[in-house]
């Protein structure tokens, strides 16, 4: 008659169950750091939020002449690359990222207006860029998009370029495509002088786009130094 091994199924199914707690564990450990590297880069822009917000009721209150000597520019530039790393790292989906994207894009819409304001009071022409998106896998050169610009504003650092998730859930953000008449088939999309265009964009093709880029490049170098 054949004789059960008790003790070794036994311990075969205690390194089982510590195989699976351990397992448990990990994940915990995982999700826990995430939500804290989450929350680090929510606490950080908090502080920017704040720091922008306090920067445009300042240039509400400025001169013309005081253009161009604000840092706003540059803030909305590191709240992007922070939402940016946190899009690649994290979930984009977490209700966290959500909140991010939301405010960063109306803080973007805020300094598109800014502009504008500026435009009218003041003579100023901005040189702008609408730049709308998709990260639900139907925009094929969106990714291809984002770098041009990027190394757009690297030669052109005078020239705003305002970043938008077409698909985010925000009624200004849905006002504002509405106002462009903006395609949501056809994206990547740039908004350049009120004007759509649909489609990859090279760096050339932008150039021949914005009258007098060069300019801005030889200003914004001079401005740097």
């Amino acid at each position: 008659m054949y004789k059960v091994d008790y003790k070794k199924y036994l311990l075969v199914l205690a390194i089982t169950a510590a195989i699976f707690a351990m397992a448990v564990y990990v994940s915990n450990r995982l999700n826990n750091a995430k939500l804290a590297e989450i929350r680090a880069i929510q606490d950080n822009i908090a502080v920017d939020l704040l720091s922008s917000e306090m920067t445009f009721s300042l240039l509400a209150e400025s001169s013309c002449e005081d253009h161009g000597k604000s840092a706003l520019g540059k803030e909305l530039d590191n709240l992007g690359a922070k939402l940016s790393y946190a899009e690649q790292n994290i979930n984009t989906d977490e209700e966290e990222i959500l909140w991010l994207k939301k405010n960063y894009s109306l803080f973007e819409m805020r300094d598109y207006l800014l502009n504008k304001e500026l435009e009218r009071n003041c003579g100023f022409i901005p040189a702008s860029i609408l730049y709308f998106y998709s990260n639900e896998g139907d925009c094929e050169n969106c990714r291809k998009q984002g770098i041009a610009l990027t190394e757009l504003r690297k030669l052109y650092p005078g020239v705003r370029v305002y970043s938008f998730d077409y698909h985010l859930d925000l009624s200004a953000l849905q006002t504002l495509i509405d106002i462009h008449k903006v395609d949501g088939e056809k994206l990547p999309a740039l908004v350049i002088n009120r004007k759509p265009y649909y489609g990859y964009q090279s760096i050339e093709d932008i150039e021949a786009s914005i009258q007098g880029i060069e300019s801005l490049a030889a200003t914004s170098t001079q401005e740097a130094e």
